[in-house]
Parts: C-alpha cells; sequence; structure tokens
C-alpha cells in the first residue's frame, strides 16, 4: 500500500534528479508553481494532501520519466527500476555532419549505446562531456540525456547545434521567432545570442550522470 510520505518522498526525488526545486518541477510541468510545495502537502484542517493523477502525469512528462521509474522512486529504489539502451556520443563528435537529422534526432551510424534509467522518449539520446567548459554544471566524463522531443520552456538547460556546426550546452534565457538568448554554464564563458535562422536545432537537457 503506498502512503502519502512516499508518494510526496518520490517527486521531490523527481525533482532533486532533475536539479529541480518542488515549485522548479511544477513550473517546468506547466502548473501552478505551489502544487508540490510542503505546505500543499497538508490541508488547514490538518489532513493529508495526495498530489493529484494529473500533475503526477504532468511532471512524469515534462522529465521525461516512465511510470515504471517513478514507481520505483516510490519503492525507495536507489536507481528507477527499468533502464534501456539509448544512442551514445562524444560531445565533441556531435558537431560533426552525419549523426543528426534537421530534427536534431540520432540518425545514421557511428553511435554507441548506455542503459539509462527510467527514459520514456524514445528518441533520447546521450551526449558524454568533454573538457572543462561546462564545469560546474556539468564535468568531464559526465552523461548527459537529451531529448529533442521534449517541450523546451525558459530556464531549461538545452543543447543547441548551429547551422555552422557549432554544438554548445547552454540555459535557455528568452527564445523568440528571430533569436535565442542562452546563458552560459560556466561563469568564464560569454552569454549568446543566435540568431533563429542561424539554428540547426535545440533540444532539452533532462537528466545527467555525475
Amino acid at each position: 500500500m503506498l502512503t502519502h510520505a512516499q508518494v510526496w518522498s518520490a517527486i521531490d526525488e523527481l525533482a532533486k534528479r532533475n536539479d529541480l526545486s518542488a515549485s522548479g518541477l511544477a513550473k517546468a510541468s506547466g502548473l501552478d508553481p505551489t502544487t508540490f510545495n510542503k505546505s500543499k502537502r497538508i490541508t488547514a484542517a490538518g489532513r493529508a494532501r495526495w498530489p493529484s493523477t494529473e500533475s503526477i502525469s504532468k511532471a512524469l512528462a515534462a522529465t521525461g520519466t516512465s511510470l515504471e521509474a517513478f514507481v520505483g522512486l516510490i519503492q525507495g529504489s536507489s536507481m528507477p527500476t527499468a533502464t534501456r539502451g539509448v544512442p551514445l556520443l562524444g560531445f565533441a563528435e556531435a558537431g560533426a555532419g552525419g549523426y543528426f537529422d534537421d530534427g536534431g534526432f540520432p540518425a545514421g551510424a557511428g553511435w554507441d549505446e548506455i542503459a539509462f534509467p527510467g527514459v520514456a522518449d524514445e528518441h533520447a539520446y546521450a551526449l558524454e562531456v568533454s573538457g572543462q567548459s561546462m564545469e560546474p554544471a556539468y564535468r568531464d566524463g559526465d552523461v548527459i540525456l537529451i531529448s529533442p522531443a521534449a517541450p523546451i520552456r525558459r530556464g531549461d538547460r538545452v543543447v543547441v547545434k548551429t547551422k555552422a556546426g557549432e554544438v554548445m550546452a547552454k540555459e535557455l534565457k528568452r527564445q523568440t521567432a528571430k533569436s535565442i538568448e542562452l546563458k552560459s554554464l560556466n561563469a568564464a564563458h560569454p552569454d549568446r545570442t543566435i540568431a533563429m535562422s542561424d539554428v540547426l536545432w535545440i533540444a532539452r537537457i533532462l537528466w545527467a550522470s555525475q
């Protein structure tokens, strides 16, 4: 039998694994920012308030997490219960031609494979970080999981590939019909503004193994 504490602890862990606070997870899911706040977990009368099925479903969709993986969090598993292989490529290689189609989906040969827990997006892929240009967010050897199909919102960490072949991981500050503004993950590197006409694709970072 599921308990109130188990379900809320699983939501907190889901937020943590995606580098989000409870309110950050709610906003990323398109919900009211207070939906998952601790103050909302007990009613004014002192009764336990459970998260709705809809709010959990939206949180899972926003983070690319399967229901089975979420159940694993409820049960206190150290890792989600289900894994599957996803394509893996070195970040430095991602700028070369032949690895992606024009929509930013993995294509062609040369990909390795890595097992990732709880990946629901069949188009997801992984990039292995090399060098120090993304520290402290991502370090040399970290593997980041990318979803080219996931919705992107302001504040999300994203991978962007330009038509010139440059590939970068940044935080999305603002996107308009004409340009995207990107915040660097490393203070030693400048923020960028790129014309949308120069962007080949942009995809959301869902998770990182660190």
